[in-house]
């Protein structure tokens, strides 16, 4: 583009078509634009140091707000800062609009400094990607700029979400005299998003005699972030009786809704043989993304013979496993509301099949319940139960990656609390977590908190710069092992001579220092019964308060395997 007009032009339409929120972090090329973003009444600017912590940002907005959301880079090796959180984003449909600035093309290729191949510079991981013409100073210009702003927020939004790409050719001057600015274009609001897409009918019917006539059947409710489908949801286990393993990021596990079919501790109860073995299904639905739990993922590979459908809200066939059968596509909540017309007001008298899921469910949380309650000293799997246990009722819950989210799935009973459980898990990485967690909070109307280990806290330490920036409010249970714990639970850690600088990788840091290097608040945990009086008062206080909690790796391993041996026994005597 050449005109500071045809700038205002595109940020216009991109506010017109929804975009409320904007970060970016400092650059000379980039200026046209972010000056245009500052100026326009509807958008707010999350101004950053550097451009991961600002990509996961604003990956965290989007995701809190479920509306598009703006990151802006200048060009060169900035750009290529925001590929990890447009990768994610891609992965778990998270609707963004990259905005890359460029050299004009007569500089590429030319020894031009910060000077990079920016087209196609995210690869398969947009949805669309487009270099924008240098137009003219016309209405005809204009137009075009518009045009390419609406396209790129209906493809961010449309099923399913995830992030596009613009790059935009910038020549010099960038930025005229504060005087002669264009004024900032404001158009009427544009309603691009288009209507959820129902599922086949005829495949809904087929499914629907299936589930008529199956005596063994469960839902399984992977990842999902549709605040609407835990009631459908709940409706559809009552009309079938079928149980719902309910992934902590499904928002299933926790809520107001009916949750009278609703399991919780499989995570432990599938860790025993002869209840993975015993428990064999003859239909599985299983609903959204991937699960979070390895023993379960296991189970529905070990039981093959049943029939498994996908029904994963798109037309994505998202199965590890390699055993599902069929996939119905369409919109999550259509798919399953069309499933349960289908069925009719079919009568939801809980079968033998379901009560013995539910007995077994009840025992294993008993079990782990008195296990927690008899342990003294440190365990990470409580301190992350006591976290899921004492947030405040409408609070967000974001789950760290390796050991925090899969802890929170083990150890965390559900509630009628409304908690929307959010994380990373399109990739599932450990980098950008605590800046997702503080986006969402700057999108959130309540409370939030998160769940972060050690090496994923200290690989984004920088995002805590926009904690103090922006004023944002959070509480975070830092778990620190003093490195990598979940390497402990791999095969890998019997390569003892390697293990530690390979792997563990630990790196001694008192991480106390963040208090006063920060501005936020740091309290550690001195024994096993502090945490919930810790976390109470992070909850009230304001700004952004860390609680840590230290552990030892190879007890922490320890630990682990005697919770599932308790479990394990308490759960088989359902068998008996």
């Amino acid at each position: 583009m050449a005109t500071a007009r045809a700038v205002a032009a595109l940020i216009g339409a991109l506010a017109a078509g929804g975009v409320r929120d904007a970060c970016l972090a400092p650059g000379s090329r980039s200026a046209p634009l972010a000056i245009a973003l500052e100026r326009h009444p509807a958008i707010r600017v999350w101004p950053h140091l550097d451009e991961r912590s600002a990509a996961f940002f604003g990956l965290g907005l989007a995701r809190a707000t479920r509306a598009p959301v703006v990151l802006l880079a200048t060009s060169g090796t900035a750009a290529a800062n925001f590929l990890p959180a447009v990768v994610e984003a891609r992965q778990a449909r998270v609707p963004l609009v990259v905005i890359t600035a460029d050299r004009p093309p007569e500089l590429r290729d030319a020894g031009a400094p910060q000077t990079i191949d920016q087209q196609g510079l995210y690869g398969t991981y947009v949805k669309w990607t487009h270099e924008l013409a240098i137009v003219d100073d016309d209405a005809e210009g204009e137009g075009y700029v518009r045009s390419v702003a609406l396209r790129a927020i209906a493809d961010a939004t449309s099923a399913p979400a995830g992030p596009v790409h613009l790059n935009v050719p910038l020549r010099e001057p960038l930025v005229p005299d504060p005087d002669t600015l264009p004024p900032v274009r404001v158009f009427g609001e544009v309603r691009l998003r288009a209507a959820p897409r129902p599922p086949d009918e005829d495949a809904v019917a087929a499914l629907a005699a299936d589930c008529a006539h199956a005596e063994r059947g469960l839902i399984v409710c992977g990842p999902q972030d549709d605040p609407r489908l835990p009631a459908t949801l709940v409706r559809l286990a009552r009309i079938t009786g079928f149980p719902v393993i309910a992934d902590p990021l499904s928002l299933a596990r926790f809520g107001p809704h009916d949750r009278s079919l609703v399991i919780d501790r499989y995570d432990a109860l599938l860790r025993a043989e002869a209840i993975a073995s015993a428990f064999a299904p003859d239909i599985v639905l299983r609903i959204g993304d991937t699960p979070t739990s390895k023993p379960l993922l296991d189970y529905l590979a070990r039981h093959a013979r049943a029939r498994q459908v996908l029904i994963p809200g798109d037309a994505r066939w998202n199965d590890p496993t390699f055993v599902a059968r069929d996939l119905v596509s369409g919109d999550l909540r259509l798919s399953c509301d069309a499933l349960a017309a289908a069925l009719g007001a079919r009568s939801g008298v809980a079968s033998e099949w379901s009560e013995r899921w539910r007995d077994a469910d009840r025992r294993a949380g008993d079990a782990l319940d008195a296990w927690l309650d008899g342990l003294d000293e440190p365990f990470e799997g409580r301190a992350i139960a006591q976290l899921a246990a004492r947030i405040p009722d409408g609070a967000t819950l974001v789950a760290g990656n390796s050991m925090p989210v899969r802890d929170l799935d083990a150890f965390a009973r559900g509630s009628a609390r409304a908690l929307r459980v959010l994380g990373n898990r399109g990739a599932s990485g450990i980098d950008g977590v605590l800046s997702t967690a503080l986006g969402i909070s700057a999108g959130s109307a309540g409370p939030v908190a998160l769940a972060i280990g050690d090496v994923s806290f200290v690989h984004d330490l920088g995002g805590l710069v926009a904690a103090r920036a922006h004023g944002l409010r959070a509480t975070i249970l830092l778990v620190n092992n003093d490195g990598g714990g979940i390497f402990s639970f791999l095969p890998v850690a019997r390569h003892r001579a390697q293990f530690e600088r390979l792997f563990s990788t630990p790196h001694g840091l008192d991480l106390s220092h963040v208090r006063d290097l920060f501005g936020v608040g740091f309290a550690r945990a001195r024994d096993a019964h502090e945490l919930p009086e810790l976390l109470d008062a992070a909850f009230a206080a304001d700004g952004v308060s860390i609680v840590e909690v230290r552990t030892e790796r190879e007890r922490n391993v320890a630990l682990h395997r005697a919770a599932w041996e308790a479990v394990a026994r308490a759960a088989e005597s359902v068998l008996a």
